[in-house]
């Protein structure tokens, strides 16, 4: 396990430095930490460096609770970046991790290689559903949401065929504090990124499962219709979270793309 000082707060990340002109950065979804990549990355290790960590208020990176924003988090990249003096990169984003990539896309577009935008979009949701969903963590706790976030995260098929699996997922997300996932709740809340999606003139693949009923497929191919020349995939049988739902068919679109 690594830790770094980021603007006052510790991150948790993984380097993985291979020696490659190639470097991969991984960022995770709401209520997720870093290992949601693992079997991913198991196999594109072979192809570039790898970069994993916990965004703030996830996994065992600090809740920062002055956070204000989105940007906030895309601070957060840029500085652990420069850190470990990463000059150029593919970003792979799911969910909100997509919507820091879309901005990072206009912030610092010379170290941005090429884009993987899974299961996201420029505005996710409205200001309703995130005030419902934050009123409601505040009361009960992320433990009694499980079971709804779990038929988001994943498709019918994993949930029937991989219990155990499902498990581990709604204690990893049952076990991310409160206040870290209700500021994330308030970033993608208050995030319109209509333009900043339209600004975008890197290569990018958009990426939604079949099955993603946080954000569902129309909305994806709404993201990808904004960012000129970018390329659309569904992956079938796939809900929100296609690193552990669909792993090997992710990592087939990634290569391809890259290649």
């Amino acid at each position: 396990m690594e830790f770094i000082d980021i603007n006052g707060h510790v991150i948790h990340y993984h380097w993985q430095p291979a020696g490659l002109d190639r470097t991969f950065v991984f960022i995770n979804s709401l209520g997720t930490d870093l290992r949601i990549w693992i079997e991913v990355v198991k196999e594109l290790k072979d192809w570039g460096n790898i970069l994993l960590f916990d965004q703030r208020g996830h996994g065992l990176s600090d809740v920062v609770p002055k956070t204000s924003g989105l940007d906030d988090y895309v601070d957060d990249v840029e500085a652990l970046l420069n850190a470990l003096r990463i000059e150029k990169c593919i970003i792979v984003g799911l969910s909100v991790g997509g919507m820091i990539a879309q901005v990072l896309a206009n912030r610092i577009p010379e170290r941005i290689e090429k884009l993987v935008l899974c299961d996201t979009r420029h505005k996710i949701g409205n200001a309703q559903v995130w005030n419902d969903r934050i009123e409601a963590v505040e009361k009960d706790g992320l433990a009694r949401l499980s079971e709804g976030v779990m038929q988001r995260w994943f498709s019918q098929k994993f949930r029937n065929e991989q219990t155990t699996k499902v498990a581990g997922y709604c204690n990893m997300l049952s076990r991310t504090p409160s206040l870290g996932y209700i500021k994330t709740c308030e970033a993608i809340r208050d995030a319109d990124l209509t333009e900043v999606a339209r600004n975008i003139k890197l290569p990018t693949l958009c990426i939604v499962g079949s099955e993603d009923k946080s954000t569902p497929v129309e909305e994806v191919r709404n993201l990808h219709e904004l960012i000129e020349g970018s390329r659309f995939e569904i992956i079938p049988d796939s809900g929100h979270i296609p690193p552990v739902d669909s792993p090997q068919a992710l990592i087939e679109l990634i290569l391809d793309f890259i290649q």
